[in-house]
């Protein structure tokens, strides 16, 4: 939700018409005649084709995107911070939990693999998914400030980005332009603390994690 949320916030009617078609060649969107191959551009996967791959560096160009409906972008950062509550709530479930029958999710009680994915969950695993939620709890309520690669002193408040929002155009955030109005000065989220949760999940790796227990 936090994710649709984010596009229906800005007008990307560009970058759809412009790019789209790399994911639906048989759409009829309006560059399909001129840019899809004749074949139908079926074959091969989305990055495996130059044609794919020049519709690709066209998507990131054009996602400089208008702020049309500013409440979307509001209540993107409102999902987000319910997911992170839903999920507190689910570890207090998985928790409480007495049998071991076949768990989809297993908690640190219910010993060995888990048929859907292999791995093992224990403690070490649900306290660093805890301290992950109460870090990205903080970064949407401002109370720490996301890094920049070419600012050393301020951070970026993602409050501020999702509560007052301004275009959003991908590459001159990435390159540092257009977050500038959202830098401050305060506590900066350090590599060393996101490294330290992400050892807790070991070679599965943390996204891994993230994606089975969400």
């Amino acid at each position: 939700m936090a994710q649709a949320d984010f596009w229906l916030a800005h007008d990307f009617k560009n970058t759809f018409d412009g790019s789209f078609h790399m994911l639906f060649p048989r759409a009829k969107l309006p560059l399909q005649d001129t840019l899809v191959p004749l074949d139908g551009g079926m074959n091969g996967g989305i990055l495996s084709s130059e044609w794919r791959l020049a519709d690709f560096i066209s998507l990131v160009h054009l996602v400089n995107w208008q702020v049309v409906e500013p409440e979307h972008r509001q209540t993107a950062r409102r999902n987000l911070m319910e997911m992170i509550r839903l999920s507190r709530e689910d570890w207090k479930a998985i928790r409480a939990e007495t049998d071991n029958d076949r768990e989809w999710l297993p908690g640190p009680q219910q010993k060995g693999a888990s048929p859907l994915t292999g791995l093992e969950v224990g403690e070490e695993q649900v306290q660093a998914w805890l301290a992950a939620l109460d870090m990205a709890e903080d970064l949407l309520e401002g109370r720490t400030l996301l890094p920049h690669f070419r600012i050393a002193d301020k951070g970026i408040n993602m409050k501020r980005f999702f509560d007052e929002p301004k275009p959003f155009d991908l590459v001159l955030s990435i390159t540092g332009p257009a977050i500038a109005p959202y830098l401050e000065h305060g506590k900066i989220l350090t590599s060393e603390e996101f490294n330290q949760i992400q050892r807790q999940f070991g070679g599965a790796g943390f996204l891994t994690f993230a994606l089975w227990f969400n």
